[in-house]
């Protein structure tokens, strides 16, 4: 479950969180312990529905969903919801709180340990993220950040790291549907990793441990939506990153909708993205 977050004796401290915090981190504490007992139960693999994204709903998607729901419900919090299960819910409120119930379902299903909630609060685009929560479901870890005042792992401040040339470690998404762009890239890092769940690999940026993420598929209906990334963008740009498409372009106006999706490529040095797009880097 999520910890209560108050710095160590020494540490910078950690602002207050904001009220939209708390309630995400309840959201996260809730998630957290329906997925971990769902986990036990085979009917975890069953397919419920057909989610609004257009892939299939399994069982543990929609256990968590409902756990999201439920905390909006009791707590009488008025967010819009956009759910890559469920769609879009109008519930009558100025802010939305972009969803992914499971981000890594397939490690999840599997029993690999690379699987969070991802959950973040804007009004209708990337820019407008204000607070950005990724729970780790495995290992219990918090990530968090509230736009203009930093990025936090478990309280502890989180910093992007300076690229050194040929010393990289990138996170890319790897298989049949790779574009040749990123496997290029494998190419040149030093190290390369590859997780299956995009909000840990943004937040390995984040956090110093990477260089950068890229994710790229052959058609864009393979691309990333905006519930897979919004929260983890937050928290990447309040660490000192950036984020853009396979292309340069900034993401920031993609709308908080399903209708679109985008290419990724996330950096910890603004140099390592002018390289790149330079064509000094792949």
């Amino acid at each position: 479950m999520p910890k209560r977050y108050l710095p160590a004796h020494g540490r910078r401290r950690v602002p207050t969180p904001s009220a939209e915090l708390e309630v995400l981190f309840r959201i996260a504490a809730r998630v957290h312990l329906a997925v971990r007992q769902a986990l036990g139960n085979p009917q975890r693999f069953e397919v419920v529905a057909m989610g609004a994204s257009g892939t299939p709903t399994e069982r543990i998607d929609r256990l968590a969903e409902d756990e999201v729901r439920a905390v909006l419900e009791e707590e009488k919090v008025d967010w819009n919801l956009l759910s890559e299960e469920v769609g879009r819910v109008e519930r009558g409120g100025q802010l939305t709180l972009v969803l992914d119930p499971i981000d890594g379902s397939h490690n999840a299903l599997r029993g690999l340990p690379f699987a969070t909630v991802s959950l973040a609060v804007g009004t209708d685009t990337m820019e407008s993220v204000s607070s950005g929560v990724v729970h780790d479901l495995t290992t219990g870890v918090t990530y968090w950040a509230t736009k203009g005042q930093g990025a936090f792992r478990d309280g502890r401040p989180l910093h992007t790291r300076p690229w050194e040339a040929r010393r990289e470690l990138f996170f890319l998404n790897l298989g049949r549907h790779a574009t040749p762009r990123v496997i290029a890239w494998a190419s040149q890092g030093r190290r390369v990793r590859s997780l299956g769940c995009a909000s840990l690999e943004m937040l390995a940026v984040a956090q110093g441990s990477a260089d950068a993420y890229l994710f790229e598929n052959d058609v864009e209906e393979r691309n990333l939506r905006v519930t897979d990334i919004a929260a983890s963008y937050r928290i990447l740009l309040e660490a000192g990153g950036g984020v853009s498409d396979l292309n340069g372009a900034p993401i920031d106006s993609l709308g908080l909708s399903l209708d679109r999706r985008t290419s990724v490529f996330a950096w910890a040095d603004e140099r390592l993205h002018a390289a790149a797009k330079g064509g000094v880097h792949p």
